[in-house]
């Protein structure tokens, strides 16, 4: 039911219908990914709905960083302009990681896509423009299509689904689908080898806010110089010990990595829970260089292209360290291989000599959405 105190939606000037369907994320999470961004920005387009699903009690067990919205499961709520529901059931399917098991598997995702709950039956019914964010929503696909074939059909490639690991039904059915859908938009041309289409592919990176640079004052810094890591996404805290101990001149800033300080720092690293994200936009506008230490250098190298956190470092000009494998040809990176004391000294000192200056052509939110709608009005879509 939803409520009847609830505000009433946001219709944009044209009053298009959009509907996000996606099976990470839940535009309530403070929290916030790409998808939430996009659906901001669809608010000034018209009226936006945003679908979460593969949540039960399962995931909610698990940490699911959805899980404080448990007792407002299965109910419309509305936020900024936002049609909320995150859909709850018993079980949700899930990768059960062994062959001798898939037929099992096969049977839980079949159940799940062939018994959709009503709102999504009905929010389907009366969306404009369907968008599916990388996961088990394309699964929905054939379902959406039944219902209303009018509608709109994007898939948004934010990951690929084999490095995030989805079941083979999953993969099974987007190999089938993606060819049908209207556009399937990568956040990184190098995503387009593991796209089964080849015909309807474009390029869609990520946006900033058009306001970011003026959410970045005051600086939260002393006097001195400073690093910066932003983000828990395969942190390796062996990174910041190594260089917190090279460069003691430095004061190493770990901004939600999601672990405890290890006692393997050094005295000058100051280590933040997460915080809100104006407030991390203060420690990268003010930062002198930042920091990407995945763990590995077994990281997709579509990262180069979709890492938000080093897509904001790149807008504020911040010589970056980072893995080889994430360079992506971006001149303002310096990179090393995990582990390696030797190439950790070697790229951390390169950076802090390099010139501050930015290394890409950087999108606003407004213009990232413009081309996420219809990719063919933009030459710099095409792969």
């Amino acid at each position: 039911m939803v409520d009847s105190n609830m505000e009433v939606p946001k219709r944009g000037n044209n009053g298009v219908r959009y509907l996000v369907l996606t099976s990470h994320h839940d535009y309530r999470t403070p929290r916030r990914a790409s998808i939430h961004f996009v659906a901001d920005e669809l608010t000034e387009r018209g009226s936006v709905r945003f679908f979460s699903m593969r949540y039960s009690p399962l995931t909610k067990r698990k940490g699911d960083i959805r899980s404080f919205l448990d007792d407002r499961s299965n109910k419309v709520e509305m936020l900024n302009g936002v049609e909320c529901f995150l859909w709850r059931t018993p079980i949700h399917p899930f990768n059960l990681r062994q062959k001798w098991l898939r037929p099992v598997e096969d049977a839980l995702f079949w159940l799940y896509e062939h018994s959709p709950c009503s709102t999504l039956v009905d929010w389907v019914k009366e969306a404009d423009v369907i968008i599916y964010e990388s996961g088990i929503a394309p699964i929905f696909f054939e379902l959406t299509k039944k219902l209303n074939p009018r509608a709109k059909q994007i898939y948004r490639a934010s990951d690929d689904l084999q490095t995030i690991n989805v079941a083979d039904y999953v993969y099974r059915k987007f190999s089938r689908v993606s060819g049908k859908m209207d556009d399937v938009c990568l956040v990184s041309k190098s995503m387009a080898a593991s796209i089964p289409c080849k015909t309807n592919l474009c390029c869609v990176p990520h946006g900033l806010a058009d306001n970011l640079d003026s959410l970045g004052d005051p600086s939260p810094y002393g006097k001195g110089l400073h690093a910066v890591s932003v983000g828990s996404m395969l942190f390796d805290p062996s990174y910041i010990a190594v260089a917190s101990h090279a460069f003691p001149e430095w004061t190493f800033h770990v901004i939600g990595s999601g672990q405890e300080r290890s006692p393997s720092y050094a005295e000058n690293v100051v280590v933040y829970d997460h915080m809100p994200f104006s407030e991390t936009i203060r420690y990268i506008k003010h930062a002198h260089i930042g920091l990407a230490p995945y763990i590995s250098e077994d990281v997709p190298v579509y990262l180069a292209d979709s890492s938000m956190k080093m897509l904001q470092y790149d807008f504020f000009a911040l010589p970056t360290v980072c893995p080889n494998s994430v360079i992506g040809g971006y001149r303002s990176r310096f990179g090393y291989i995990p582990g390696d004391t030797d190439s950790i000294r070697t790229a951390t000192s390169a950076a802090m000599a390099a010139p501050h200056e930015c290394s890409r052509l950087i999108l606003t939110w407004s213009e990232a959405v413009d081309r996420l709608l219809d990719p063919a009005k933009f030459p710099d879509t095409e792969i």
